[in-house]
């Protein structure tokens, strides 16, 4: 028993909270119930069920802190932890930037949980390699797959007066699928909160499709290219703009949200107007807790809007510097779409290249987000509107910040990792080399 509801955390925390003896004390108590299923090779290879619980209590006299960590929950076993925190933080050296815990909070009621994906079964979860497995068989393809569905609850209660409490559901899904004479390759990836939303099916033949076409692949030569970029391959190069949404590497001249004579770039156009990127606890394709891991509530937030930045994410303790309200790090990414659908957008396409994911990204600049990658798993090349045929995976050197000033389109709304990302469009992409990996 992994998830425990509101009053059966807050009874655990209030317990833990009345042993403590230190000048300040936070508690988070979190559990999790999750089931897997694995395949490769057109075979389920692992299955199971995984449930953990862990309490963790902070505690500090003056500015000096310990933690301690525990997975049981009697009397003796929360005194006991409480205890070892306390040894701890009389141990330490002080915190030149703690902050003492804030006090009580009002939060939006979140939409995490769904009682269908929390009873996922173990038949369901065959059913969906089997759905994988069974038409790349017919395809003469092989699948390799993970889906793994989940419940957890997180809580927490200070010294201070503050609780919070958030129980959420997900479930992620992703599949490789590989032509048998190994030269094409598909993948797919889907997550959702509610697994009613979640078609192995499509999915899968998606994943097959594309393995399929990508047989054969062609060499063209490297260069700047117009590029349809899929919500995945998109994803992939703005989350790293999206961790570098932080007000004090901006202000210390860490990331590419420095400006050139110091501070940052608050209120500056750094990407086309078209561009507006949001984060939004509430949002019903892409909710999460609505409040952080300090206790700070979470609300919809613009971060960029009409290419002009609008927010940074301000920790309390920057804030407290600098002069500023304390603004939460983003729960979760929204980028604003438009009404092209993929087809639509290869159709209005001359000349290009469809990239359907990118890997093994590493950053080459951090003050411009340059970053160099692969493709892989599907990359074809567009002329006078149609899919021509697949070509061989590029090295490519890019940062979002241009990426987003070559802005030629945005397509529809994508659900990747938690975030939205719309289908785009972007001119002169720059690969630089080619890969022989499929």
């Amino acid at each position: 028993m992994a998830i425990y509801t509101k009053e059966e955390a807050k009874k655990i925390l209030e317990k833990a909270l009345s042993f403590s003896k230190a000048d300040a004390c936070e508690i988070n108590l979190s559990g999790t119930n999750s089931g897997n299923i694995r395949y490769a090779r057109n075979t389920v290879s692992t299955a199971g069920h995984q449930s953990s619980q862990s309490l963790v209590v902070q505690s500090s006299f003056g500015k000096k802190v310990g933690t301690a960590t525990i997975d049981e929950f009697d009397d003796a076993s929360l005194e006991k932890v409480v205890r070892r925190a306390e040894e701890l933080a009389n141990l330490s050296p002080e915190n030149p930037e703690f902050m003492a815990p804030l006090g009580p909070q009002v939060y939006d009621e979140s939409i995490t949980y769904v009682e269908a994906t929390a009873n996922t079964t173990p038949e369901f979860r065959a059913e969906v390699a089997s759905q994988s497995i069974v038409p790349a068989a017919a395809k003469d393809v092989t699948a390799a797959g993970f889906l793994n569905d989940g419940a957890r609850f997180s809580a927490m209660i200070n010294s201070n007066g503050l609780f919070a409490y958030n129980k959420s559901t997900n479930v992620d899904f992703t599949v490789t699928m590989r032509t048998n004479d190994g030269t094409g390759s598909g993948w797919v990836t889907r997550d959702y909160n509610d697994i009613s939303k979640f078609n192995a099916s499509e999915a899968s033949n998606t994943a097959i499709d594309k393995a399929v076409m990508s047989k054969g692949a062609q060499a063209i030569e490297p260069g700047k290219y117009t590029v349809i970029l899929e919500p995945a391959a998109a994803s992939d190069l703005l989350r790293n703009m999206f961790g570098s949404f932080n007000a004090r590497s901006a202000d210390e001249g860490r990331n590419f949200m420095s400006a050139p004579n110091g501070g940052n770039k608050l209120g500056q156009k750094i990407v086309d107007e078209r561009v507006n990127i949001w984060s939004d606890p509430l949002h019903p394709d892409v909710p999460t807790s609505t409040w952080n891991g300090e206790g700070m509530p979470l609300k919809k937030t613009s971060w960029i809007e009409n290419g002009v930045v609008k927010n940074l994410a301000y920790s309390r303790y920057w804030a407290e510097q600098k002069g500023m309200d304390p603004m939460p790090f983003p729960s979760n990414a929204i980028m604003a779409g438009g009404d092209e659908s993929l087809e639509d957008m290869i159709k209005g396409t001359k000349k290009g290249i469809l990239v359907t994911r990118f890997w093994y990204i590493r950053s080459v600049d951090p003050q411009t987000l340059l970053y160099t990658g692969l493709t892989r798993d599907g990359t074809f090349y567009i002329e006078n509107g149609k899919i021509k045929f697949p070509v061989k995976n590029f090295r490519f050197n890019e940062s979002p910040i241009i990426m987003l000033n070559n802005l030629e389109s945005l397509g529809k709304q994508v659900r990747v990792d938690g975030n939205l990302i719309p289908y785009m469009k972007i001119r002169d992409f720059t690969f630089t080399s080619l890969s022989d990996a499929v």
